[in-house]
Parts: C-alpha cells; structure tokens; sequence
C-alpha cells in the first residue's frame, strides 16, 4: 500500500512552455444566420495557467515550492497582458515566476469556448519561440538549479525547450534528477534524462505503432537505452500506464470512472510523478500516486488540479497497487507475475448489469479464495444476445467502474464473446468460480483450468435477488 508523503518541503523547478487557457462559456439557444453554427451567448469566461504553468500549479497544489521559468510575450519591454494574467494566477497559489520576456511576441493562449460543459471551439494564439536566444532562460535554470531537488521539462513543441539538451547537461552536473514530458518527433534531446513521460500516441510517433504489449515493452525498451535513460513511463488513457526500466516492465491499469475532461491530465502526472522522486519515493510508487491523480482530474473540466486532500482518499481505497481495469493480454501478464510470486488467483464472470447485493456477497465470498479477485465482464453485444434488446441497461464501462471500485474485486476485464471460455483459457487462474446451478462440467473455461492443475467452484447466488427481477419491479411488469 502506498501513501501519500508530506511535500511541504519538496522544492521543484519547472522549465517549458508557458501558456494562457482562456474559456468562454454560455448557453445554446439558436443556430447563427451568417453559417451553420450555434451561437453562444457568454456568460462567463475565466482565464487559467496551462502547459507547464499547468504543471507548477499542479505541484504547488499539492504543497511543494515551486519554480517556473519560460517564455513570455512583451511589448517595449513589458509583459504583455496575457503574461501579466499568468504571473498573478501563478503568484496566487504559491509558484515562484521567473519569466523571460521576449518583445515582440505574444505569450502562447489558447481560447476554448464552452456551451454546456461541452467544448465546441478551440482558439490557439502562438508563435514559435524555436528561434529565440535561450541564454537567459538558462542563466535563470542555473541560478536556481542548485536549490531544488527535480527539474521538470514541460515541452509542448512551442520552442522554449528547443535547446532541452543544455539544460539537461546543468542538471546532471549539479545531480537534479530530470523528467521530461516530451513531444515531437526527436527525442534526442532528452538523452540523458532520468525518465520522460510520453502518451501512446506520441511514443508511436517515435518508434512506429505498437501491436502488443509485448511490441510495446520491446520498443521502450529500444528507446531507453538509445537515449541512455533510466526510465520511460508510458502513459496509455484507458489503458493506464506502464513502466519501462532496467528490471521488470511495470503497467498500471487505469482507475476505472467515466472521464469528463481529459485537458491537464498529463500535467496532472508529471507533476505528481515528479514529486514522488523528489521525496524519494521508489519510482513504481511515485507511479502509483500519478495513476490515482489523473484518475481525480479526468473527472473536472478544463485544465485542473489535485489536493492533498484528495488524493490522500483515493490512495486509500487502492486495496492492490495494480487493480483496475485491464485488457486481457494485460491481464494475462499480471497473473503469471502474480503466480511467480505464489499468490493465488481467483475469477468469475457475468454481466453484473445493476450491482445488487446478491452480487456483492457473491464476490465477497470468491475474493475469499484467494489473493487476487479477476471478474470478467460480457461487453455490450453480448449482454443484447444473452439477455434480449433493452440489456444492458448500463454500458460495459460503467459496469466495469462499479465492479473496479469494490473492495473486494482486484481486476476486471471485458469479453465480448457468450462465453469466457478463451479468456479463462488465456489467464489460467487457480481457481475458476461460478454462481448458479451449474455442473463442474457446464462452466466455461473450467476444463481448462483443471487441466492446468487448478480448481473449479460453484456458489450460489443470495437468494430473492436478480437483475431481472430489479428491472420487473421498476417497470412494474
């Protein structure tokens, strides 16, 4: 079980791409006359700090001492307003700004317009600072280089990190451990860095499309030791994020919950990850602690932070550090680290339409078994042949998510044939748990599992209570 470290103390500077989120917001009533588009009528509008302010507000959100050094726009040598904007939001929460203004240019914005809690329209202002003389950028990373214990660059392709590699060279010289969250289609100058953090999307830019996890751990593995880094984090949506270093690949599966934003999610991670290695969490931790923020933050709209508070909560809920929703060739190599380990593992299926107590005592009962719970759930399809047209009245994902938040239940996967039998085949798990009135012989899968040296167990259901019957005593059929 992790928990959550004081980072009262933690002193992090962050070097990037500095930007202004402006939103405005308002109700939907008609389609313009002059084109084919609604016409918002704003009520509200809001500005907020975002790319690697994002990430300071982050960090400073959760108690550290935060530095942030960029870029901005000036005009005759004074901050533009947008600048003027950031630093006072910035100041307000804590973060320490060490701006340099280039006359001229504009501070990056980005203008989002929002009807509903829906985005409809996105505005960019910006210009590359690629060409710009990065020198007193880094006179500012040296000067304070010396007083923190992680340097962070944010780099959104906007050209503050063109020169990433000198800086790189300033931290290691004063033994600053580095962690990047990378973009673009060269890494190379992120060589050297302790770890960098690309989503899915932008590590298949680098090294082509992944086909399988074991494609991926291959392919991360290729890149870590090209760039001589320590470590690569993977950070892969639904698909949580997963661990490339020296020793055993790590994957953490995502915490289940219907995502409302994803804006800042990945500030949200980097900034948290970034703390836990300036505490000295052990880095599968420090993993372990971003996975639970971003799975806070998807949750709000816009770019957003975590508190303490927070995330102190979600850690405690977390019974098994990997435990969520997986898919099954992750699934599969859970279990077999699982069962190196000598823990024992359990599963069962079902379509768990509206999670009732029956339900509930039932899994309880399974989780008894052994150390590790498994549900497998019929997806959609599924769930229309076995059952008929109106089911499911929940969607895989939120059944997924009700089953992902019970104690008692470890990792959840879906299935999308009328049967699990080749899913049960592919995990193998010790032991094979089925409800209702069923023979050794009639379980899915349970021929399998036997024959792999495991059991198969029938429980029965807690009487008087069923989906179906839920349903009939709704509509009152």
């Amino acid at each position: 079980m992790v928990h959550l470290p004081s980072f009262q103390n933690t002193r992090i500077m962050i070097v990037g791409d500095i930007m202004l989120d402006r939103y405005y917001s308002g109700d939907t009533g008609r389609i313009s006359p002059e084109a084919p588009v609604p016409v918002v009528k704003v009520n509200d509008h809001e500005a907020r700090p975002g790319g690697a302010a994002n990430v300071a507000i982050n960090a400073a959100s959760l108690g550290a001492q935060v530095h942030l050094v960029g870029l901005c726009g000036a005009r005759e040598g004074a901050a533009d307003e947008a600048a003027k904007i950031l630093e006072e939001r910035l100041s307000a929460h804590g973060v320490t700004c060490h701006f340099a203004f280039v006359d001229g240019m504009d501070t990056i914005t980005k203008l989002r317009v929002m009807s509903r809690n829906q985005q409809l329209l996105r505005l960019d202002f910006e210009e590359s600072f690629a060409q710009v003389d990065k020198s007193v950028l880094t006179q500012q990373v040296a000067a304070v280089l010396g007083d923190v214990d992680v340097l962070v660059l944010s780099d959104y392709a906007k050209g503050t990190l063109s020169d990433a590699a000198s800086l790189i060279a300033l931290a290691k010289q004063a033994q600053v451990p580095v962690v990047v969250d990378p973009k673009g289609t060269d890494y190379s100058g992120y060589r050297g860095a302790m770890l960098i953090t690309p989503n899915m999307s932008e590590f298949q830019q680098i090294q082509g499309s992944v086909n399988s996890e074991s494609e991926l751990s291959t392919k991360a593995q290729a890149l870590r030791e090209q760039l001589a880094l320590e470590h690569i984090l993977v950070t892969r949506s639904e698909h949580g994020m997963s661990l490339f270093s020296q020793g055993p690949d790590y994957h953490l599966p995502a915490k289940a919950k219907e995502v409302y934003d994803v804006t800042g999610a990945g500030d949200t991670v980097v900034a948290t990850l970034a703390l836990g290695v300036a505490v000295g969490l052990e880095l599968n931790q420090a993993c372990v602690l971003a996975n639970q923020a971003a799975s806070i933050v998807v949750g709000k709209l816009g770019t957003s932070t975590v508190s303490p508070t927070e995330l102190s909560l979600a850690i405690q809920d977390v019974v098994h550090e990997d435990s969520g929703v997986m898919n099954a060739e992750q699934l599969v190599y859970t279990v077999r680290q699982l069962q190196a380990q000598g823990k024992k593992v359990v599963m069962t299926n079902g379509c768990f339409d509206i999670l009732h107590a029956g339900h509930v005592s039932y899994l309880q009962a399974a989780a008894k078994l052994g150390d590790r719970l498994i549900v497998a759930v019929n997806d959609d399809a599924s769930v229309t042949r076995l059952k008929g047209a109106g089911r499911p009245v929940n969607n895989v994902s939120r059944r997924m998510a009700v089953l992902a938040g019970l104690g008692a239940v470890d990792f959840v996967v879906p299935f999308g044939e009328d049967t699990p039998q080749a899913l049960i085949a592919e995990v193998l798990p010790d032991i094979l748990v089925k409800g209702g009135d069923y023979t050794v012989e009639q379980i899915a899968g349970g021929a399998e599992v036997i024959a792999n040296g495991g059991e198969v167990k029938i429980m029965h259901f807690e009487e008087g209570v069923s989906t179906t019957a839920i349903i009939k005593q709704i509509t009152g059929e």
